[in-house]
């Protein structure tokens, strides 16, 4: 059985950036939905006692896959985050090389990651993974697709569903991805690069 992740912050500790009315719908409405319907999708199948990503790689498609992917990418999507106060704006070591290495800039990287989620027709993610030899990939996802499936590690994501940011942002997807900027926590994304 899978349960709804428990956020490493309070409520209404992202405002300005999500505010505590879009937290609550997206993380305790949505991702509360997502866990629900695997759940009961999960019980007596051949996924059932596996983790997320195995389930993600191995249903490849369908409800139980569109909801295993949606829980594994919300989980990361939601823990990347501290408020603006706490969050290290930028990354480190290895992680920061290779982003210069690849991008030239972190500005560079931002704006094409931006882009990317700009770009993306319809619902789904934009990610940053690295893949086995450790060079970086943004990569469009669809719907509930999560960049394991392509043998990649994921390490950052911005959602681009419109319950992400409406109620904040409106239509206004380009601007919820720049202020997103503000809360990722690069220790966490260095830590997932490793």
């Amino acid at each position: 059985m899978f349960t709804l992740i428990q956020l490493p912050y309070e409520s209404d500790a992202l405002e300005s950036v999500i505010s505590a009315q879009t937290l609550s719908f997206h993380h305790g409405k949505h991702l509360q939905a997502y866990v629900d319907n695997l759940n009961k999708l999960l019980s007596g199948s051949e996924f059932e006692g596996l983790p997320l990503e195995d389930i993600v790689c191995k249903a490849s498609a369908g409800p139980v896959f569109n909801n295993a992917g949606q829980i594994l990418n919300h989980d990361m999507y939601f823990t990347q985050f501290q408020p603006t106060s706490e969050a290290v704006q930028a990354p480190t070591g290895v992680l920061a090389a290779q982003i210069d290495k690849q991008w030239g800039s972190l500005d560079a990287f931002k704006a094409d990651f931006e882009a990317k989620g700009v770009g993306l027709f319809g619902s789904g993610w934009v990610w940053l993974s690295a893949d086995k030899d450790g060079s970086l990939v943004i990569t469009q996802e669809p719907g509930g697709s999560n960049p394991v499936v392509k043998g990649l590690k994921p390490l950052l994501t911005f959602d681009v569903w419109e319950h992400a940011y409406y109620l904040d942002y409106q239509n206004r997807r380009a601007a919820h991805l720049s202020a997103l900027w503000q809360i990722i926590d690069w220790r966490i994304i260095a830590s997932r690069y490793v």
